[in-house]
């Protein structure tokens, strides 16, 4: 199995010779023997790398969620040490990449990994990026890479009025889609028009990650392995609730707590509803949201999802259903925050099976791989 760099540099090189090069990526930007893309397209002598561009959490995926370009070293304008290039952050007050800066290139590459949820910002930054290289006519080439969960989709799709950088595109909250797909989509669906190629991943037939023997570094501080990015889709809800989602902690997204949660009673209650939760106590340490930095909490870990039919969507909807009626007078919403995570205001969610089976079949023409 090959990710598409490698495709890229073995099939498709006419795609970048000669040309000058901008790249966004990241620490995840790696070739299947682990060799950065930034040192595979700067040593490459048929086209010239002249710029990188960071997603959030920065180039190397050092920086906090949330962190703007004032707040943190990570995420600002800087030149990367190994090749003496610039390194320009699309994130903080800058989005996508300026006439300026696109004036000086001739293709613009993209080589992130996604992980399958619709919040995840890497995909909001690329489709501001091809808007800009639309209007400054620059080709854009995505190079693909797998979906960490596979192909399978869940939970509301967005509703366009809810739409936010944690949320561009009008698809399911577990998208079960690759970056490169959903680059082909926004395309067409934004009307961005921009002339983008995707060279996809060679081999791949929705597998989840760890069977790919593609080597794995964590799409992001707060997401440290396969498990934690599993339960994302579903967990990523309760950010905009009054619990820990287990960030500065060892379990990430794969728990949820507050001082307040009588654990043992929501247990048993989702062992009624067929979801495997186990009680814990945790202590969150420099959360980067801030919730509970060094209180004891009372939660719930959940158990490992289920890969053929393990919907977090619909798990975790269950699970704020069940605290809601546990601690009625505890529990505080954020009801817009909450809306635009899931797409569409939590009294309108359903299980979503006829809209994913109209989604489906609406982006049927973008997908690669199935």
């Amino acid at each position: 199995m090959l990710p598409g760099v490698d495709v890229l540099l073995s099939d498709s090189a006419h795609l970048i010779a000669g040309r000058r090069l901008g790249l966004i990526t990241n620490q995840t930007g790696l070739d299947a023997a682990g060799i950065s893309t930034i040192d595979r397209l700067a040593r490459w002598p048929a086209a010239r790398l002249v710029a990188l561009f960071a997603p959030e959490h920065g180039i190397r995926g050092s920086a906090r969620p949330g962190e703007s370009l004032a707040d943190s070293a990570d995420v600002a304008d800087s030149v990367d040490t190994d090749t003496g290039l610039p390194i320009y952050s699309l994130y903080g007050a800058r989005r996508a990449p300026t006439p300026d800066q696109l004036e000086t290139l001739d293709v613009l590459v993209v080589d992130v990994q996604d992980v399958g949820a619709r919040t995840f910002t890497y995909i909001s930054t690329a489709i501001l990026a091809m808007r800009a290289a639309a209007s400054a006519h620059r080709r854009v080439v995505v190079l693909d890479r797998p979906n960490p969960i596979g192909c399978a989709m869940a939970g509301p799709v967005l509703d366009p009025a809810l739409a936010s950088f944690i949320g561009m595109l009008p698809v399911p909250l577990r998208h079960g889609m690759t970056i490169g797909e959903l680059a082909r989509f926004a395309n067409a669906e934004l009307a961005i028009g921009a002339d983008v190629v995707v060279i996809p991943v060679a081999g791949w037939r929705c597998e989840w990650f760890d069977a790919t023997g593609l080597p794995w570094v964590r799409p992001s501080p707060n997401l440290p392995d396969l498990e934690s990015v599993a339960w994302y889709p579903g967990t990523v809800l309760f950010e905009a609730i009054n619990l820990s989602v287990g960030r500065g902690t060892d379990a990430p997204f794969r728990q949820v707590g507050a001082p307040w949660m009588d654990a043992a009673r929501l247990a048993a209650l989702l062992a009624q509803r067929g979801i495997r939760a186990d009680t814990v106590t945790f202590t969150p340490h420099q959360p980067g949201d801030g919730k509970y930095d060094g209180v004891p909490l009372r939660g719930l870990r959940l158990a490992p999802l289920g890969r053929r039919r393990g919907d977090p969507v619909r798990a975790a909807l269950q699970l704020l259903a069940a605290i809601r009626a546990v601690h009625p007078d505890s529990i505080r919403l954020d009801e817009r925050g909450l809306a635009r995570r899931l797409g569409v205001p939590l009294a309108e969610a359903s299980d979503g099976g006829g809209e994913i089976a109209s989604f489906r079949r609406r982006v049927g023409p973008y997908l690669l791989y199935r």
